[in-house]
């Protein structure tokens, strides 16, 4: 069966969130995706076809200014992007659902977790990035991109991964700041799975074990992938990524 395309209408400016349901039972799947990365990535696809193997239902989307939905992606900030995650979750998660995040999608995760939502039943973090703006991206400019953002400009970065250039709001760095986790205790109430690679340069697992220490009272299971990068998209790396998910969803 196809998946079925959804829309959710922002309310402050009526911008739609577009993203794709595969129809199954509960606890529903929530795939967050990364920071520039859209719902029909190689790990979101893997994951809505065990959904549709198992016949769970899998939540998919892209975030304003990814992929189909509208809007611009240097209007984008993390708490822009966090409400339209609580929409979709809002208008299409139902009664149970567990939160699979990838990278950028590992912060969405754990912001909304922390609000702890009826119906949450356990969270998957895939290389999770929480506090990146602050913590991981900035140091990492050059000296002259972080003049620029200090003097509130826009400043204009290469792509990965073959990705086009992109730029980014001196605001974007603020709001992400305003949105920071790791400086005090998580307490989630559900259990969590963390997959990470020990080769990632874009998220050390340094990072990851700092997720690990700040859910203090969670039952939490880091497995750290040896020769792992970030995108964790190879086929062993998503035979863990589907192994965590449906461990989550069964207990």
């Amino acid at each position: 069966m196809a998946d079925r395309p959804i829309s959710v209408t922002m309310p402050d400016d009526g911008r739609i969130i577009r993203g794709l349901v595969s129809d199954g039972d509960g606890p529903t799947i929530v795939w967050l995706g990364g920071f520039r990365s859209d719902m029909t990535g190689a790990k979101a696809e893997a994951v809505a076809a065990w959904g549709r193997k198992h016949g769970r239902k899998v939540v998919r989307f892209d975030y304003s200014g990814h992929g189909g939905s509208d809007g611009s992606f240097e209007d984008g900030r993390i708490g822009r992007w966090f409400g339209e995650a609580k929409a979709v979750v809002a208008a299409e998660a139902g009664p149970e659902f567990i939160l699979v995040g990838s990278s950028m999608g590992g912060w969405m995760a754990l912001l909304l977790a922390r609000e702890q939502p009826v119906g949450l039943k356990g969270v998957v973090l895939v290389a999770p990035a929480p506090d990146f703006t602050e913590k991981l991206f900035y140091p990492a400019l050059p000296p002259e991109a972080r003049a620029c953002i200090e003097a509130g400009e826009t400043i204009e970065l290469p792509g990965e991964y073959g990705s086009p250039a992109y730029r980014l709001a001196a605001d974007f760095f603020r709001d992400g700041a305003r949105h920071n986790l790791l400086d005090a205790p998580l307490r989630l109430g559900v259990p969590v799975i963390i997959i990470q690679g020990i080769a990632d340069t874009s998220v050390p697992h340094a990072h990851a074990r700092r997720i690990v220490d700040r859910l203090v009272d969670d039952d939490v299971v880091l497995t750290l992938v040896k020769d792992g990068d970030h995108r964790l998209s190879r086929p062993s790396d998503i035979a863990l990524i589907l192994d965590a998910v449906g461990r989550v969803t069964e207990e």
